[in-house]
């Protein structure tokens, strides 16, 4: 079983960052894709940017030159950097594992951090 627990969001003015975490503990596969989600209210919960476990990372449009995601393997911790931030990034943000193991598949979530943007 896998626990995901995130920390860093908050409140922010646009132009503004923050840097949010995911620890990940329990066994996590031979390899895996984490990401971050977010959600806002009155939509549906959408894919903000993924990354390997050996690195490879992916991004939503509306973030690209913005957000930075990356990995801590030896932690086990995953990062996005936010940067310029703008009010509809307004959202929880969810971490996200996919892995297989053996032939089990693993899809955890952690339990979302609030990012909310002033104007």
């Amino acid at each position: 079983q896998v626990q995901l627990v995130e920390s860093g969001g908050g409140l922010v003015q646009a132009g503004g960052s923050l840097r949010l975490s995911c620890v990940a503990s329990g066994i996590l596969g031979s390899s895996w894709t984490m990401g971050w989600y977010r959600q806002a209210p009155g939509k549906q919960r959408e894919l903000v940017a993924s990354i390997t476990k050996i690195g490879y990372s992916n991004y939503t449009d509306s973030v690209k030159g913005r957000f930075t995601i990356s990995r801590d393997n030896a932690k086990g911790t995953m990062y996005l950097q936010m940067n310029s931030l703008r009010p509809e990034d307004t959202a929880v943000y969810y971490c996200n594992l996919k892995s297989w193991l053996a032939a089990t598949r693993i899809d955890s979530w952690g339990q979302g951090t609030q990012v909310t943007v002033s104007s």
